[in-house]
């Protein structure tokens, strides 16, 4: 009798589902920042975490927001066109700079979190609280795991 082939099914394949749900919210997401603040994903998340910190590096931004560095570079190059973060010299290290809000930025990065917020509840509410609590450890878990094997 001959083996039988293993078969994948991708629409039941877990690493699929993740990207297919994470795009599908990020695109939610995106439609609304795009629309109304001219802001496309990575920019946002830049922003995002600038929001939560006095300043940080591109070194820095691609550890916490996990895009790789050309995302990153080319998102703080269209933030910084348009005034939102500024630059400043890094005296412990010649070969990088300083990403902040600006004023202006912060005022908008002011804007989008509520609208970021209410995302979040909407989703929470989808999953309810206990539901949405053990998804950020399961997935907390994942990653960490991930990282252990990568």
């Amino acid at each position: 009798m001959a083996p039988t082939k293993q078969q994948l099914k991708l629409a039941e394949f877990l690493p699929y589902q993740l990207s297919i749900t994470s795009n599908a919210i990020s695109d939610l997401i995106a439609r609304a920042y795009r629309g109304r603040f001219a802001l496309k994903i990575p920019e946002w998340r830049l922003m995002a975490v600038l929001g939560e910190r006095v300043s940080a590096t591109q070194r820095e931004l691609c550890e916490a927001t996990a895009m790789d560095k050309v995302t990153v570079n080319r998102a703080t190059k269209a933030l910084e066109d348009r005034g939102l973060i500024g630059r400043a010299p890094n005296a412990a290290d010649g070969r990088s700079h300083h990403l902040a809000l600006t004023g202006t930025g912060r005022e908008l990065y002011d804007q989008i979190v509520p609208l970021a917020l209410s995302v979040e509840a909407e989703l929470e509410k989808i999953l309810g609280s206990g539901q949405a609590q053990a998804l950020e450890n399961m997935l907390a878990l994942l990653r960490a795991r991930v990282a252990e094997l990568g």
